[in-house]
């Protein structure tokens, strides 16, 4: 039994080293995209937008346009758009 209890025991300790490991590496990464968020805001690039367009860049084609219509859609109705534009 003591040598059953000793293996879960280092098990976890292991899986608990892994993720204390990963989430550091995860905090070192942050660190570094807002360091590259920094760099482009420097050179005169609206932050707001970039993230947006990152956002963008990971979804597919038909998920983008699905999110652009329902966007015209809504400022249309809102009166903060002009006349939707017509598909072809």
């Amino acid at each position: 039994m003591a040598d059953s209890t000793g293996l879960v025991r280092g098990q976890l300790r292991s899986l608990v080293e892994r993720i204390e490991r990963l989430e550091e590496e995860k905090a070192a990464l942050g660190a570094d995209i807002r360091e590259v968020y920094g760099e482009a805001k420097a050179n005169g690039f609206d932050i707001k937008t970039l993230r947006r367009v990152v956002s963008l860049r990971k979804l597919d084609t038909s998920q983008r346009e699905e999110e652009q219509a329902l966007l015209e859609t809504y400022l249309h109705a809102l009166g903060m758009a002009g006349e939707p534009v017509a598909d072809n």
